[in-house]
């Protein structure tokens, strides 16, 4: 792994929190992802399950984590198997965890290897009724093919009819939407990779470059700072290319005069950053670019003010609605009578803001926690507003990562990227 070694006691208190809300003489069972195939002996580079690796900091292919509080032998509580190593695969591959590595990593005193996973879990069935299964129920999910997951569980409930089945999700979008301070610190340090990245490209962008180059410019600097690379496929959208939402053929000529919209975040150490910024091709915004970029500035900065505690993520998204209706009738792309005659259910602000304002932000970009209940402090939200004019070749998104915190205006974890237009303008052409 390319990120410095997190401290084990972020996983130790994210399994006592999954752990104090599991049923009696319950068993929670979590697997790595695969490694999948692209063609003949090619794979896609691995990334680890984000459940287990919340919940153990093991960030290696074929690793089972497995929690049984009430098991008979304390050893048994936690359980981590990991793939046994050897010195034909440390010469192919590198070098695997050892079980000193593994206890070190997590924080788990328990480690066997993962043959001998069906002799221990058999032997520890005996003593429990329910087992978890950790399922994908996040609400933006599309899974079309079959994980490591499912092949357990579908295992499982043939091996063992007679037992109960709970989900580990319902606890999961709960204790991931709330993170530890260590966690902050490490989205924290994603912010400030990707803040490098888009200082990288103001000095860069000029008419005649490729949305690609670009790009390029963006994994040198994260991979140059030890991040994992792009958080999710970047989006870098000149001119019309900004009004699909997510454009990433990146694959077209940056021309004068138009606008440039980069959806682009560093991951590191698997926790995700989410930045949009939307710059001038030429290093100088249009008196009519600026009326729109101020637009979606001021939407983002009220829809900000009102991450606190206490509000209802479905109600927020109304009252941004609000606001974006004002700023799109002084913009005159609205007016009173497409007000008047709306669709309640596709408000007439849609036209041109046609997405929602903030998602969970964590591990996953669009990460686990709670959406029907009040916010609280320590969730990550992103703050994402934006105006799409096709007709006008534009299209302007702006995009921070906040934390919501227990008294006041939420942290900005991105304040340090520029966003004003004076800014922006004077590094494009220092």
């Amino acid at each position: 792994m390319k990120y410095a070694p997190i401290k084990n006691t972020l996983f130790v208190k994210n399994r006592a929190k999954f752990i104090e809300r599991m049923q009696p003489k319950s068993i929670a069972v979590f697997n790595s992802n695969d490694i999948y195939p692209v063609g003949a002996d090619s794979t896609l580079p691995f990334q680890q399950a984000r459940d287990i690796f919340y919940l153990s900091g093991a960030d290696q292919e074929e690793t089972i984590l497995l929690l049984f509080p009430d098991a008979i032998d304390p050893k048994h509580r936690e359980v981590l198997f990991v793939r046994e190593t050897n010195e034909h695969i440390a010469i192919w591959e590198g070098a695997k965890y050892t079980k000193e590595k593994a206890t070190q990593v997590s924080g788990i005193q328990t480690i066997y290897w993962l043959s001998e996973f069906e002799k221990i879990f058999f032997d520890l069935m005996t003593e429990a009724d329910t087992v978890y299964f950790n399922t994908n129920e996040h609400y933006r999910q599309a899974v079309e093919t079959q994980t490591r997951e499912d092949r357990f569980i579908q295992w499982c409930k043939e091996k063992f009819p007679a037992h109960r089945w709970a989900k580990s999700n319902p606890i999961l979008q709960e204790i991931r939407g709330l993170k530890d301070k260590i966690e902050i610190d490490l989205i924290q340090k994603a912010c400030d990779i990707t803040n490098k990245g888009f200082r990288r490209i103001l000095d860069f962008v000029k008419p005649g470059v490729w949305e690609f180059e670009i790009e390029a410019e963006y994994i040198h600097e994260f991979i140059k700072n030890r991040s994992d690379g792009f958080a999710y496929t970047p989006i870098i959208a000149s001119g019309f290319n900004a009004n699909v939402l997510h454009y990433i053929e990146n694959n077209q000529q940056c021309k004068k005069g138009d606008m440039l919209l980069m959806d682009v975040g560093a991951s590191y150490a698997n926790y995700s950053s989410d930045m949009t910024r939307t710059i001038p091709v030429s290093g100088r915004f249009s008196n009519r670019q600026k009326e729109v970029y101020q637009a979606v500035l001021r939407v983002k900065n009220e829809a900000t003010k009102m991450l606190v505690p206490g509000t209802m993520w479905a109600e927020y998204h109304k009252e941004v609605g609000k606001i974006m209706t004002s700023e799109l009738l002084d913009l005159k792309l609205l007016d009173r009578a497409d007000i008047k005659n709306e669709d309640k259910n596709w408000p007439a602000y849609k036209k041109y803001f046609m997405h929602g304002t903030s998602h969970h932000m964590g591990l996953d970009t669009h990460d686990y926690g709670a959406l029907k209940t009040p916010m609280r402090a320590n969730m990550v939200f992103t703050v994402e507003p934006g105006i799409y004019i096709p007709e006008e070749n534009m299209g302007i998104r702006l995009e921070d990562d906040v934390v919501i915190q227990a008294n006041g205006a939420p942290k900005n974890l991105m304040k340090n990227i520029p966003i004003e237009i004076e800014e922006i303008e004077s590094l494009m052409n220092k």
